[in-house]
């Protein structure tokens, strides 16, 4: 009886870290960072799009209002993803994009600028929860740049 017992209250932490993880609320404030700026973390579970960062941006032959509305429109077809700060057709928003099984949050930044010749992103893609995504942002991260 004794391994019922001990099997049930496992299952039972399992269940609750699941809701936990899935429900718990992302804090726009505290990470709707500059990707400009942003000093880069010391682990594994982020990508930085910027001049020097993991990704080197380019220049898109396009007003920055033009590309935030394509950009916005691939990032929100992006499944789980949502929006929670910011507006990119106002230079910046952040975005919060859940794993499909645990709800694991990840959160992207993504600024533009205009530079000569057109536009430019910035995007800080990075995980709140552990410190090794398995490549996960920059895959995601490269898969909005390359449906642009």
């Amino acid at each position: 009886m004794l391994w019922k017992t001990v099997l049930g209250l496992g299952l039972l932490a399992l269940v609750a870290a699941m809701l936990y993880v899935r429900l718990t609320p992302v804090d726009a404030r505290a990470y709707a960072v500059d990707p400009e700026t942003v000093k880069t973390p010391g682990f594994s579970g982020h990508v930085l799009l910027r001049p020097g960062g993991d990704i080197e941006p380019v220049t898109y032959a396009m007003s920055s209002e033009t590309l935030a509305a394509r950009l916005e429109a691939i990032i929100l077809a992006t499944p789980r993803t949502e929006r929670i700060a910011g507006a990119l057709e106002d230079g910046m928003a952040t975005y919060v994009t859940r794993s499909a099984l645990w709800g694991f949050p990840d959160v992207a930044t993504v600024k533009i600028i205009e530079v000569e010749g057109g536009s430019a992103l910035r995007i800080f893609s990075r995980l709140r929860y552990g410190s090794m995504d398995m490549g996960v942002n920059r895959a995601r991260v490269e898969g909005w740049l390359s449906q642009l």
